[in-house]
């Protein structure tokens, strides 16, 4: 398949820029966004040898897309175990939750920067027979290199915000050929659908990864021994938090609960990294050190811990819905849970689940801190509906499990044989 003129011209400049690559990524490691020991995978070295027979490869760039890959990991080992299985991720948090969540004998490496050569060690090592990347991953050089392969592609649960719709249809030729790569795509929504259209792809049925999944785990004991700490004071969670967020959902619970004997509020950002300043800022407790809920404020900056988390809480306030831009995290983690869940008006990234789940009473938008407070004060104050909410939600999550197997129904034709 030939390639539109601004598709090569990517590659002969990303072939350029590659010796800079180390350099770039060294930097990036100082700064945290990169796992300094694992620098070569990210230019296509492996640390890892190939197993033998089919492989096949799936990838989800970050924490959101990584997880949201693991129900459909787990079925895929479970249906076909002759496979071998490889998934990659972006970024380290995903990383450290994914080396907590894979399945026994799934390997884990993080995928190569789109430069021609990094691609090509990568694809010469893996050999990959069917790729399924999910949500909104177009790497020009990593799907036409693969594609010129012979390998099956897939996108899943496929995401595409108007703003990259636009962006893409500036170069139209090249839009198609990345979309018309893929052997199957499975828009996330009815938007996302027509977007991909628009630009060319062949859509199949609608399907949220997101709505799937098991609820995130946690150890009993440690469990036991917090609500022990935490004694008769009800557990306020403000989970996967932003810049900006925390002072606000700190100054609603201030409204809402100001007697610490009554309530305890527990922070746990979306980046953990952020703990000691969250911690400075509100004079907080940390897990991160060791120390207990002792406080008014207890800061839970680990990771892989949002599953206890979520069970110690009476109430929980998901991030990411009360800054403009950031779009909301998936309120599906806290509803397998069964606890009730309040958001802010900017939940964009999953506006379909919490329509549905407005519509069903299982969650609440708060448009500022004041009704935030309200809306905190109210379900303290009324525990019973409070536990109606969460138990509506966890019904209405349990529900969407049908969509794991139209995923792998639709997946089966591309397996290798």
């Amino acid at each position: 398949m030939s390639r539109p003129l601004p598709l090569v011209l990517y590659g002969a400049a990303t072939g350029l820029l590659e010796p800079l690559a180390p350099a770039v990524l060294h930097r990036r490691a100082a700064r945290g966004k990169e796992n300094p020991v694992r620098l070569a995978e990210r230019l296509g070295r492996p640390s890892a040898p190939r197993p033998e027979g089919p492989l096949v490869w799936l990838h989800g760039v970050s924490v959101g897309e990584a997880t949201s890959l693991l129900p459909l990991v787990s079925a895929l080992a479970t249906v076909r175990p002759d496979l071998a299985l490889l998934v990659t991720s972006g970024t380290i948090t995903a990383a450290a939750v994914l080396a907590e969540r894979l399945p026994m004998g799934v390997a884990h490496q993080f995928a190569p920067v789109d430069a021609p050569a990094a691609v090509r060690r990568f694809l010469d090592h893996w050999r990959p027979d069917l790729a399924v990347f999910v949500e909104s991953e177009l790497w020009p050089n990593l799907l036409l290199g693969a594609k010129a392969r012979g390998m099956r592609l897939a996108l899943v649960s496929a995401r595409m915000t108007e703003a990259s719709a636009r962006r893409w249809a500036r170069w139209p030729a090249s839009a198609r050929a990345l979309v018309q790569a893929f052997d199957l795509v499975l828009p996330q929504d009815a938007a996302t659908d027509t977007r991909l259209r628009d630009l060319g792809a062949a859509t199949g049925p609608q399907l949220n990864l997101k709505r799937v999944g098991e609820p995130l785990p946690a150890q009993a004991g440690e469990l036991a021994r917090l609500r022990e700490a935490v004694g008769a004071r009800r557990v306020v969670l403000a989970a996967s938090t932003h810049p900006g967020e925390e002072a606000l959902v700190a100054e609603a619970f201030r409204t809402a609960a100001p007697d610490p004997a009554e309530a305890l509020l527990i922070i746990a950002p979306r980046h953990p990294t952020r703990g000691a300043e969250l911690a400075r800022e509100l004079g907080a407790t940390r897990r991160a050190l060791g120390q207990g809920p002792t406080g008014p404020v207890h800061v839970a900056d680990t990771l892989g811990e949002l599953g206890l988390f979520f069970r110690l809480a009476d109430i929980v306030v998901m991030g990411g819905g009360f800054e403009p831009g950031i779009g909301g995290h998936n309120p599906l983690e806290p509803a397998r849970i069964g606890r009730p869940i309040l958001t802010g008006p900017h939940a964009f990234n999953a506006a379909d689940i919490y329509a549905e789940l407005f519509a069903q009473a299982c969650a609440i938008e708060a448009a500022d801190a004041a009704a935030l407070a309200r809306h905190l004060r109210g379900l303290l104050d009324y525990p019973a509906i409070a536990r109606r909410m969460g138990e509506a939600a966890r019904a209405y999550a349990q529900r969407q499990g049908a969509a794991l197997d139209q995923a792998l129904a639709l997946l089966q034709p591309l397996l290798p044989a």
